[in-house]
């Protein structure tokens, strides 16, 4: 199990150049050819980048640790993910699905400045009285920006209210 990382990454990378090269043959629309930011340009940043990191974990050579004989290592995948906060990843992860079926009836503001102070809680900061005028000015600011620079509409309100 001491490469599990290089597997892990062996896996990204194949899901990453599936993504790269699904940016590749992508279709442009007539008006979209002549665009300075086209629809593939970040999605093939995105690839570039991972595929980038996931070379670098796999030539990396593998750590050994001090305190475990190379020898007697082979120790069973239970006992290898104990390092790992697992719950920790769950609720991060349903918090991100709480957030995407909150968005629309909550709206983007509370429900991502709400999303942002819940992530940080689960990550153990506790200092509630810095994050939540962070949490909420990130959610202005990120709203504001595709607002007005994007000119792509998100409700900032909850639906009772807008």
């Amino acid at each position: 199990m001491k490469n599990l990382d290089k597997w892990i990454a062996a896996f990204f990378l194949v899901v990453t150049l599936a993504y790269g090269y699904s940016t590749v043959t992508y279709e442009l629309l007539p008006f979209e050819r002549n665009m300075v930011f086209l629809p593939t340009t970040l999605p093939s940043g995105l690839t570039i980048i991972s595929a980038l990191l996931c070379m670098l974990i796999i030539l990396t050579p593998s750590q050994q640790t001090s305190d475990s004989d190379p020898e007697t290592e082979d120790v069973g995948i239970a006992k290898y993910f104990e390092q790992y906060e697992v719950g920790q990843a769950l609720y991060l992860v349903l918090a991100m699905v709480a957030y995407a079926l909150a968005l629309r009836p909550i709206g983007f503001l509370a429900t991502t400045t709400l999303f942002l102070v819940a992530t940080g809680w689960i990550l153990g900061e506790r200092k509630l009285k810095l994050m939540i005028p962070i949490a909420a000015f990130s959610a202005f600011s990120i709203w504001y920006l595709v607002q007005e620079t994007l000119g792509l509409y998100l409700r900032p309100l909850p639906w009772f209210l807008s």
